[in-house]
């Protein structure tokens, strides 16, 4: 039995007390209240007060709360932010769950207006209401911790007071800047600011302690997004000067394989070249039909060592990170662009991977080798799909015959063993912004997906496969590339949303993915199509890295490793290093991996997800700039999320997501029907549906935060019910 401590500490807040309630398991009455927070007698009185009170407001259930009575859930706890369901509501978990099974889901009521929205991970002390179906209702109470530390915005002077307009999208509280908090900071840029103490009314006060330059630039845009999401742009000293002192690699004990015309295909605008590739048929007997690959990729672990200052400030990075207008590299450019980089006609130190296929596709043996070897070209997707195509230009018309052609006979070897597997195929168009010398956006296109693209993308997956299999068969840790199922709860949701189309997702057989192409393949060329691949999109859990293997449902795939990208992707440089280790190749190596490999994957995966929600803001806030000088024009598009709080809609043009807010709608109480995922006119009947066609006008674009706000402009697509006898009595 705890004994209370002689020296009483301070009394806690309301919302103190309130976390503690929330997160307890077991009873939680004065006793054990006291007890958490080192409570002496004399404070009793003054507990028992607070307590009361809380009842009172109804923070708290009158009795004691005990783990195993009573509602699931309390009626106030600390949740987490867990995502978005299929309709863009934010979801959330309770932090402390003790029962067997899954929590009940928790959907948080919006904030209220001028708060902003809770992001991914963030904790929050919310007031829980049980709703139909097991699901609870959340409205916060308290965010936990308390606000960032540190803000990004736009600077600027008002009515002679200082003020900062944050650029994360719902955050509509500005802060006031004191004169002398603002340093030498002019109107218009962009800053970042510190959170000052603080504040019984009106705005909070911050204090600029950076200045990123002017807020108006198109290539502020993307800076937004880096500084936004903390991935760091600069490198330490000692980083850079082992990135100096690198140098070409000497053949030694290589494999020679510069007589191979391996070739590198990339974009038109990639600056790194990190894979290279070459296929030939096999000529074994026992092989009949079937082909040699060869999959060169930058030989990274040459130059970055474990534990030294590159791999640490790669490891930090996890991932280089795209934009429109820049990359932010893991590693130096003069790495990342130099001796790393597959340049043509320039020797470069590789790790290999030999794959033998068969007739059908199927992986037959492998082997891999450190080597070095020459690229014979630089070619692009869109040059080698025109050779493929019959109209070759200048750079690959000498290559067609040799090198391109037995490309694609071995892509067209591998399709069939991708389709024989049932792999996941979404078809989701990705947005390219086009941009200026001076970063302004000229236009934002639809990237077309060749069969250069699916040729390289079969390549690397069947190296992927060959290094993981290399590295399972040798019992040798590594980081797995792992997608689990989609959960319960997801394809639940999944299941209503495909009923708004007449659509069923069969229950009760084995959950692969020819299941969901079954559905693909019926909206194929619908109206309906776009949207039901995102849905699906939004069903699947995310990949993630873990070096326990749990195989690779999208990819249909036992074992799957990433090996094809260490220049832009460190868990790419763990499995080189591994493969190198159990293979016995040399230099580089290390006896074991110097980190935990669960907290490694777990840090890699949040750098990846940090990367990607910077990249898909940038593009937000480009197609925002973009769209910015078109306010008021009229625009089609489609309902691609149904909330309380409006409509999301996916323009078609360019493929920007605007919000009709629900005061926006035709005048009417719109009630939102979740499981039909629609909202409903109480008077009119009006419904707005999930994939209903829509035409809008944009009446807010604002490239700071990348938010469009659209209003309805024909509501002719928003079904009537049906005239009843009932409603034509109501009318009379």
């Amino acid at each position: 039995m705890t004994k209370s401590p002689s020296k009483s500490a301070p009394l806690p807040s309301k919302a103190e007390i309130l976390s503690f309630i929330g997160q307890s398991p077991r009873q939680a009455g004065l006793r054990e209240i006291a007890r958490a927070f080192g409570l002496g007698r004399d404070q009793k009185m003054a507990l028992k007060a607070m307590v009361r009170e809380l009842k009172t407001d109804g923070l708290i259930p009158g009795g004691r709360r005990r783990g195993n009575t009573g509602p699931l859930l309390p009626r106030v706890t600390v949740v987490e932010i867990t995502g978005t369901d299929l309709d863009g509501e934010v979801l959330a978990r309770p932090v402390s769950w003790e029962r067997d099974g899954p929590p009940p889901a928790i959907f948080m009521a919006p904030e209220k207006k001028g708060r902003t929205a809770p992001g991914l991970g963030e904790r929050i002390l919310a007031r829980l209401t049980p709703r139909a179906g097991g699901v609870y209702e959340g409205r916060t109470i308290r965010r936990l911790p308390d606000a960032p530390s540190t803000v990004l915005g736009v600077f600027d002077v008002v009515a002679g007071e200082g003020r900062l307009r944050p650029t994360t999208r719902g955050k509509k509280s500005e802060y006031v800047i004191a004169r002398d908090d603002a340093g030498s900071a002019n109107p218009g840029e962009l800053v970042q600011a510190e959170v000052l103490p603080g504040r019984k009314l009106g705005l909070r006060r911050a204090r600029v302690v950076e200045r990123l330059g002017k807020g108006d630039q198109p290539r502020a845009v993307s800076l937004i997004a880096i500084h936004d999401h903390g991935i760091p742009l600069t490198f330490d000293s000692a980083a850079l000067d082992l990135t100096a002192a690198a140098g070409p690699a000497t053949l030694g004990q290589r494999e020679d394989l510069r007589d191979l015309a391996l070739v590198t295909i990339d974009g038109a605008d990639a600056r790194d070249f990190d894979d290279a590739v070459w296929a030939r048929p096999d000529d074994g007997d026992d092989n009949p039909g079937g082909w040699h690959l060869v999959i060169a990729i930058a030989d990274v672990a040459w130059y970055v060592r474990p534990s030294d200052a590159l791999d640490q400030v790669a490891f930090e990075r996890g991932n280089s990170a795209y934009f429109p207008d820049r990359v932010v590299p893991m590693l130096p450019e003069a790495l990342s662009n130099g001796w790393c980089s597959l340049k043509p006609d320039e020797d470069r130190p590789c790790l290999a991977a030999h794959l033998w296929i068969d007739a059908e596709g199927r992986l037959k043996r492998h082997r891999f080798c450190r080597g070095l070897m020459r690229s014979a070209a630089r070619l692009t997707y869109e040059e080698v799909q025109a050779a493929a195509d019959g109209n070759p230009d200048t750079a690959t018309a000498p290559l067609v015959e040799d090198v391109i052609a037995p490309l694609y006979g071995a892509y067209e070897t591998l399709a069939k063993a991708r389709h024989e597997r049932g792999v996941l195929e979404l078809d989701l168009p990705e947005r390219r912004i086009v941009l200026d010398d001076a970063g302004a956006v000229l236009a934002i296109k639809t990237q077309d997906r060749l069969d250069s693209h699916k040729l390289i993308e079969e390549f690397m997956i069947a190296a992927n496969v060959a290094a993981a299999e290399t590295l399972e068969s040798a019992r040798t840790q590594t980081l797995y590339r792992v997608h689990g199922e989609p959960s319960r709860e997801k394809l639940e949701g999944l299941r209503a949303v495909l009923s708004t189309f007449g659509m069923k997702l069969d229950r009760g057989q084995a959950l692969r993915p020819e299941l969901f192409n079954r559905i693909l393949a019926k909206v194929a060329g619908t109206p309906h199509e776009r949207v039901v691949n995102e849905v699906i999109l939004r069903a699947q859990v995310p990949a993630q890295y873990a070096p326990d293997n749990i195989g690779h449902f999208g990819l249909a795939l036992v074992r799957y490793c990433h090996f094809t990208s260490p220049i832009r992707r460190y868990a790419d440089l763990v499995v080189h290093r591994a493969l190198i280790r159990t293979v016995g190749l040399g230099e580089g190596e290390a006896e074991g991996e110097p980190r935990d490999l669960t907290q490694a994957g777990e840090h890699l995966s949040m750098t990846e997800r940090r990367a990607a929600a910077a990249e898909w803001d940038t593009v937000d806030r480009f197609t925002a700039a973009y769209l910015a000088e078109r306010v008021g024009q009229v625009f089609t598009g489609r309902v691609t999320g149904v909330t309380r709080f409006g409509l999301f809609v996916t323009l078609d043009e360019t493929g920007g997501d605007g919000l009709i807010p629900m005061r926006a709608l035709p005048d009417d109480f719109y009630v939102h029907d979740a499981a039909h995922h629609e909202l409903r006119g109480r008077r009119g009947g009006r419904r707005f549906r999930l994939g209903a066609d829509v035409k809008v006008r944009l009446a807010e674009a604002d490239p700071v935060t990348g938010g469009l706000i659209v209003h309805l402009v024909d509501s002719a697509t928003a079904a009537r019910p049906r005239r009843t006898k009932k409603m034509a009595r109501k009318d009379k």
